[in-house]
């Protein structure tokens, strides 16, 4: 486990130990998401593809500033992968690379509703943010086992001049739309897509050339080298295209959430209307304006 995400469990610590002072107002809001991960990258032929997408789920919390403007924050574990083979693209399914990936990513950023949630059952919304994430790509070796692949240096990442080794846990802008129904006062139902822009090409552990194979052997040894090139035939020349350099990796995250304000008692008392019966006005009364 990396420092940062040691920090990151010490910081979700402190947050639920101060969770008291932070439900004192009716404002705040605990999400719950599970859906599908995109991978964006080298591997696929397609940006986008059903077949290869896998799990996240998400677990985050939320702050009302305005009617229309809140702060949020989201953990959310996943994974990603891809597989040459599954693409159709003959380059692709010669060079025959392949990675699986878990995801840990803590976001966070704002939130704007389209409408009123005061007046309005539903509202589109866009988000935008920051975040970080911690990924480690791996491949199955010609035994079967799962190789961690950023230490074995396949592009000569660390050794090769201009070619520097690349961190596991990077930053990312996430960005995207989504749309919430209201349950009813305390629970909204909500579909969000977004994209995270990184600013890594090697989620995948491809990104430019190949490095010449008696130097890879010589400095990271054999397993390097199987892993390095993985399609039938001799070892490409030193400089044969293995990836491009042109476009970062991406991901999106297509998810279902639940968001859950847990004061129903607090907010039976303070508003004077039953907090699971829906009303004309459906929105918090602190915020609401008398007369409109």
């Amino acid at each position: 486990m990396t420092k940062t995400i040691k920090n990151l469990i010490k910081i979700i610590v402190l947050f639920l130990a101060f969770y008291p002072v932070f439900v004192s107002a009716q404002n705040f809001h605990l999400s719950f998401g599970a859906g599908l991960a995109n991978y964006q990258g080298d591997l696929k032929q397609n940006s986008f593809s059903m077949k290869q997408m896998r799990f996240v789920g998400s677990i985050g919390a939320r702050y009302d500033l305005s009617e229309h403007f809140l702060l949020r924050t989201n953990l959310s574990l996943g994974s990603l992968r891809a597989d040459d083979s599954k693409n159709k693209d003959q380059f692709l399914k010669n060079r025959n690379l392949s990675f699986r990936s878990k995801l840990f990513e803590w976001e966070f950023g704002g939130q704007y509703n389209i409408f009123n949630l005061n007046y309005k059952w539903w509202t589109p919304y866009v988000f935008a943010g920051v975040s970080v994430f911690h990924f480690d790509p791996t491949a199955l070796d010609n035994a079967g086992n799962l190789v961690k692949l950023q230490p074995l240096s396949t592009e000569g990442q660390g050794f090769i001049q201009g070619r520097k080794a690349y961190k596991r846990t990077q930053l990312a802008v996430p960005f995207g739309i989504g749309a919430e129904y209201l349950l009813n006062e305390d629970l909204r139902l909500g579909l969000e897509i977004g994209y995270r822009k990184t600013f890594t090409d090697y989620i995948d552990d491809v990104s430019t050339r190949y490095v010449d194979e008696a130097t890879l052997l010589a400095t990271k040894g054999q397993l390097a080298v199987d892993m390095a090139y993985r399609g039938s035939g001799s070892y490409p020349a030193a400089g044969t295209v293995r990836g491009s350099e042109k476009n970062k990796d991406a991901y999106i995250f297509i998810q279902l959430k639940l968001i859950w304000r847990p004061f129903v008692d607090w907010y039976q008392r303070t508003s004077g209307l039953p907090s699971m019966k829906k009303q004309k006005k459906v929105g918090c009364p602190g915020t609401r304006v008398d007369g409109f």
